[in-house]
């Protein structure tokens, strides 16, 4: 068993401010509170984030080397869970457009009609 401290995610969501701001990634928990000042980003990535699970956030962003072992000295725990499930954004729905009416007849009626134009000029000219 680990000896590291087990959180979930309920303990995890009760550090959400700058006064105490812990984030989640890859079920490993870390405490950013000091940090929060000396991030590049800025404290509102940080806070966005605080009190839940920030793996794709972090990994989005693409961080160097030595942002890992920053990170590395900032971790106090685990998740009970281990890494929680993704969070399943709604898909959007395609836009349904009115259906227009593009049948063969649409097509034929034009055509019919300069048929019969060139026919009546033609018998009425003899």
């Amino acid at each position: 068993m680990s000896s590291k401290k087990q959180f979930t995610l309920e303990e995890l969501a009760e550090h959400n401010t700058k006064k105490s701001l812990y984030v989640s990634i890859k079920g490993k928990v870390y405490d950013v509170t000091k940090f929060i000042e000396e991030h590049p980003g800025g404290e509102e990535v940080l806070l966005d984030e605080a009190g839940r699970d920030a793996t794709e956030a972090f990994e989005d962003v693409g961080h160097s080397d030595e942002a890992i072992e920053i990170l590395k000295g900032l971790e106090i725990g685990e998740l009970k869970d281990g890494i929680p499930p993704p969070v399943q954004k709604p898909t959007p729905k395609p836009v349904q457009r009115p259906k227009e009416e593009s049948s063969l007849f649409s097509y034929l009626l034009p055509v019919a009609v300069i048929v019969a134009y060139i026919a009546y000029k033609y018998v009425t000219a003899e």
